[in-house]
């Protein structure tokens, strides 16, 4: 088998925030005085700059602006950014461009300049429409104003908003759960992203815990409830954690679970990138902190780090993707974005199988609904099997 170029995103990272959230395990720095993003958009494209020979020719199909809080960054600077980064990598026509925004930092003037710059999908982190779990979650937002964010979005004119809720806050109960639901599809977002708080490490939350956290049983009736309710709005469950109407998948995010290449520029940004040539995975980093990576981008030393991914790691990381999808994966995307017959992982897909957790019609293989719900399990079969050890070069 041999490895095939997939297609290509581009992820930028914006690492400050107004405010640390104490359940955030994101390379975010909360910013002190001016920031210097004039600065740190020409960092941006200097990083571009050296990661370049590992894509030459190719077109990027999206772009996401992660952070942080990339919507502190003015549009004037979004523009100067996307406008050198077509000027050097063919963007596909209707390329689907995300940035993130904290409803705290949304405004009418802004959201205009972003559109105008070619930003065309917003994707808002409201977490809850609850103030008392807002304030709990050390959100600078209230509802009211995350409310009037996506209002102002729409009426700006983008139809393509994505909206990041939570569940299982501290003090949240399923009623409470339901209603940020119902509040959501009011606002008829094409997207929107419904995920369990977890108590990261290295986080706030994990060294103090927050009270009165919703225990196993309740999140899950949360999340079953609450996947029924979106499902009676016509929002299609096609992933872990996202819901969308009218097919309108996050495409950036699908390139992640369908194992594509992206290029990771920014403090902190990781990328994976397909070497065809010389039949390799690349794993790149970059160094977290921003003061360090505004000293060094454009050179060798702002590299966090390069990785290949072996063979006998690749089918761990294939799966770890592509079993977030309910659609599952084509056995031909497999080999052709691994560079692995299906042999490689036969033992442990007969053992999830004979356990109930994934079905094969010999063309694709999918997760039933006790595999989404165990996935971790389903994951663990592909670690440390006989097969993977074998896998040669």
């Amino acid at each position: 088998m041999s490895l095939t170029t997939p297609p290509l995103s581009l992820y930028v990272h914006v690492p400050w925030c107004v405010r640390k959230c104490p359940y955030c395990d994101f390379n975010s720095h909360e910013g002190r005085g001016e920031l210097p993003l004039a600065r740190y958009v020409d960092a941006l494209i200097a990083d571009l700059d050296h990661d370049l020979p590992l894509v030459w020719g190719r077109t990027v199909q999206t772009v996401f602006f992660g952070g942080g809080t990339p919507s502190l960054m003015p549009a004037d600077l979004v523009d100067r950014f996307l406008q050198q980064a077509s000027s050097r990598l063919r963007f596909a026509p209707g390329c689907e461009i995300t940035l993130e925004a904290n409803p705290g930092t949304a405004e009418f003037g802004h959201l205009a300049g972003y559109r105008a710059a070619g930003v065309n999908r917003l994707s808002f982190g409201i977490q809850s429409f609850d103030d008392g779990c807002l304030a709990r979650l050390g959100r600078i937002h209230d509802a009211a104003q995350a409310i009037d964010a996506v209002r102002q979005a729409q009426d700006t004119g983008f139809d393509n908003l994505n909206l990041d809720l939570m569940y299982a806050l501290p003090g949240q109960d399923l009623a409470m759960a339901l209603r940020d639901i119902e509040q959501a599809i009011s606002l008829a977002p094409a997207h929107i992203s419904h995920y369990q708080l977890t108590l990261e490490p290295n986080t706030v939350f994990a060294s103090r815990p927050p009270k009165a956290l919703p225990d196993d049983d309740l999140a899950w009736d949360m999340q079953e409830h609450c996947q029924a309710r979106l499902a009676h709005a016509a929002y299609s469950h096609y992933e872990t954690s996202a819901y969308a109407r009218d097919g309108r998948y996050c495409a950036h995010n699908l390139n992640y679970w369908r194992f594509g290449d992206y290029l990771g520029i920014g403090a902190g940004a990781h990328g994976k990138v397909s070497l065809g040539a010389q039949q390799t995975l690349l794993r790149r980093w970059k160094h977290k902190h921003p003061t360090r990576y505004l000293d060094t981008a454009g050179t060798a030393a702002a590299l966090g780090g390069d990785e290949m991914i072996e063979p006998a790691r690749r089918p761990f990381e294939f799966m770890l993707n592509a079993l977030r999808l309910h659609e599952g994966y084509a056995w031909s995307m497999f080999e052709a974005r691994t560079g692995l017959p299906r042999s490689a992982v036969a033992v442990p897909v007969s053992q999830a199988i004979a356990r109930g957790w994934l079905i094969d019609d010999g063309m694709r293989v999918m997760p039933t609904e006790s595999g989404r719900r165990f996935t971790n399990d389903v994951l663990e079969l592909f670690l440390d099997t006989p097969v993977l050890a074998d896998i040669g070069g």
